[in-house]
């Protein structure tokens, strides 16, 4: 048996969503600026996209600009909000996607810009009395904090933060990329300039993406060279990706409710059973608790011999997650988020666990046994080697 739980860095493609793009492979194939009639197929298939995954946020068509994915999204968030929207001080946090953190670092770098860190509560949340104590003293910000955090799981009140950015006039940004399709939003109420996300983190294809743009806000092109994406982002668009893409967001609209309720139960059932049955273990920030990012569980298991090896031996075993944290050997860096919360322990094992609604309960049960064998918990079951022959 193999168990994949690592879906907060990427998901398996809903049958759907490719069933979706095939056409956009093989027959509709015309490019979406020609004007002769396979050009005016794939361009309306590009447009109906734009229109649905705007009906499901509740903003306008207008609003919706396509990207490679999270990445080029957040940079051209930060970017556009020096060189165009004149921000002169960036607002962000130690806890931050390296998308955002390193382009504010080399923004600050490069032009007459501070960068300010707000502080965090002990188990990683935003401070947001700090937040304000900032936006108060700098005028002219650029706030990026990210909705729900990919490793440990603790999520933003977006209403809060909008309208303290609001109040202080201050342009906000979030990185949606791990809670766009796992949360409803309506962007015709929440008090915000830019929110992105990427296909690939909920069942859709790797390589296509969105920035959502307030239309308050008016910004320049990002790469120029074509008039696509309203004169945005020039460049032939990714058309299947882009159909896949409405695909992923209009199933997961569906059942939102649902698909919530079915992996907030195995992550519950995962922290549950870990608490009772492998002493000293810890979990990090706040995702063992129920008003956590659903589909994220960090946690760090007690010293053992095997700390410095546990992603390796865990993916031997059949079960594929993440690490946290730098192992023995010192061989990696380790995680920047639980380095920001003081949650490093360099003899323990850090580990992220993440589901998705395609997650059943006997994947879940799989892995904690695993795992409870690597930690001496449970004796490895004694297996029978077959005898190969030679061959005569």
């Amino acid at each position: 048996m193999r168990v994949y739980l690592d879906n907060a860095a990427t998901t398996p493609m809903d049958p759907q969503v490719l069933e979706a793009m095939m056409p956009y492979f093989t027959e509709h194939f015309g490019n979406p600026s020609s004007t002769h009639s396979f050009g005016r197929k794939t361009k309306t298939a590009i447009e109906q996209s734009r229109r649905s995954i705007a009906k499901t946020l509740h903003c306008a068509p207008s609003e919706i600009c396509f990207t490679s994915g999270g990445t080029e999204a957040d940079n051209i968030a930060l970017k556009s909000a020096v060189n165009d929207l004149g921000c002169t001080n960036i607002i962000t946090s130690a806890i931050e996607h390296s998308a955002v953190i390193k382009t504010a670092e080399l923004l600050c770098d490069c032009d007459d810009l501070t960068l300010h860190l707000v502080r965090l509560t002990p188990d990683g949340s935003v401070d947001l009395g700090h937040l304000e104590e900032l936006l108060e003293k700098n005028l002219n910000s650029f706030v990026s904090l990210m909705h729900g955090n990919n490793e440990i799981a603790n999520l933003l009140p977006l209403e809060k933060v909008g309208d303290l950015c609001e109040k202080y006039g201050a342009i906000f940004h979030s990185d949606t990329v791990q809670t766009m399709g796992h949360y409803p939003f309506d962007l015709s109420k929440l008090k915000v300039h830019f929110l992105t996300c990427a296909a690939h983190k909920l069942h859709g294809p790797k390589g296509i993406g969105f920035l959502y743009i307030n239309k308050s806000v008016k910004i320049k092109a990002m790469i120029t060279g074509g008039g696509q994406e309203r004169q945005l982002r020039g460049g032939t668009e990714n058309l299947y990706g882009i159909v896949g893409l409405a695909k992923a967001i209009e199933i997961a609209s569906q059942d939102v409710e649902e698909h919530q309720a079915h992996v907030q139960g195995l992550k519950m059932h995962m922290a549950d059973r870990l608490k009772a049955e492998i002493p000293g273990i810890e979990f990090n920030g706040r995702s063992a608790e129920k008003d956590s990012l659903y589909t994220v569980l960090n946690l760090t298991l007690p010293e053992n011999p095997n700390s410095g090896m546990m992603l390796f031996l865990l993916d031997l075993e059949g079960v594929a997650c993440s690490g946290g944290s730098a192992c023995s050997s010192g061989a990696a860096k380790g995680s920047h988020v639980l380095e920001g919360i003081n949650a490093i322990q360099p003899k323990r094992a850090s580990l992220r666990f993440s589901f998705s609604r395609f997650t059943t309960k006997e994947e879940i049960d799989f892995a904690i046994d695993k795992l409870k064998v690597l930690c001496g918990i449970t004796a490895r079951e004694k297996a029978t080697v077959p005898q190969e022959s030679g061959n005569e």
